[in-house]
């Protein structure tokens, strides 16, 4: 506790120990996550602000998101890319590509309509130019552009399976359970997503797409499934497999 009250002290209260302060401090013993107390997020350079209650960035995001940025640089070089945030939720990682690939577009793509505002509202932030981007509200693909095609898809899916018990309590308590779990053991939302998105990718492509350390089996089925040949799973700062590039 003592380290999250310091994060807060210093990141919302510059030092001064006010009675918003106690407020705030009463809050986190109570179990809320620091970064809704605070308000908002550090994510690769990033301010990702947190007011609407989208899921929390995590370090395992950044780590993934950190490492696809220089891949894509290495890949398309110079190019105007066009890129879909799927599941976009803060807009963490489409913001990240924006801040760190000048001649991207990105397209912001969740289910939930807060959503909207909460990524509109970080891309103001930011200072993101109103012509590098779009957001749309979508289940999966449903309500995107058509025949839109991708250079880069990144996700962040729902993939966590309801019957384990290993979320923390404050996780149930606060963030959003639609962005954190999803039916058949984690993996309805990640099969639903691959069945659709070749439809959704140029010729000369990249994906990205966090997933847990058990389903690596279950999603290399469904990628030779659906024709993929080139991909790779790749494991997180703490050893575990997080996700899985596709590419041509």
């Amino acid at each position: 506790m003592t380290k999250e009250f310091e994060w807060l002290l210093k990141e919302k209260y510059n030092g001064v120990k006010s009675d918003q302060y106690l407020i705030d401090v009463a809050r986190i013993e109570k179990g809320e996550p620091v970064d809704y107390v605070i308000g908002f997020s550090n994510f690769l350079g990033a301010r990702i602000g947190l007011e609407y209650k989208p899921l929390i960035p995590r370090v395992e995001t950044e780590y993934w998101v950190e490492k696809a940025i220089i891949k894509i640089k290495e890949k398309f070089g110079d190019a105007h890319i066009h890129v879909l945030d799927m599941f976009a939720g803060s807009g963490c990682v489409g913001i990240a590509v924006l801040t760190h690939i000048p001649n991207s577009r990105v397209d912001f793509a969740d289910i939930d309509e807060s959503m909207v505002v909460q990524i509109q509202k970080n891309l103001n932030e930011n200072n993101i130019a109103k012509d590098r981007y779009k957001i749309f509200v979508s289940n999966i693909f449903e309500e995107l552009d058509t025949p839109v095609k991708y250079d880069v898809i990144l996700a962040n899916p729902p993939y966590i399976d309801r019957a384990r018990n290993i979320t923390q309590d404050s996780v149930i308590a606060y963030e959003p359970h639609r962005a954190l779990f999803a039916e058949k053991n984690g993996m309805q939302i990640i099969e639903s997503f691959f069945n659709d998105i070749k439809s959704f990718l140029k010729s000369e492509y990249m994906v990205f797409v966090e997933h847990d350390d058990d389903q690596v089996g279950r999603i290399e089925s469904i990628l030779v499934s659906q024709g993929f040949e080139n991909f790779l799973f790749q494991k997180d700062q703490y050893g575990l497999q997080r996700w899985v590039e596709i590419s041509t």
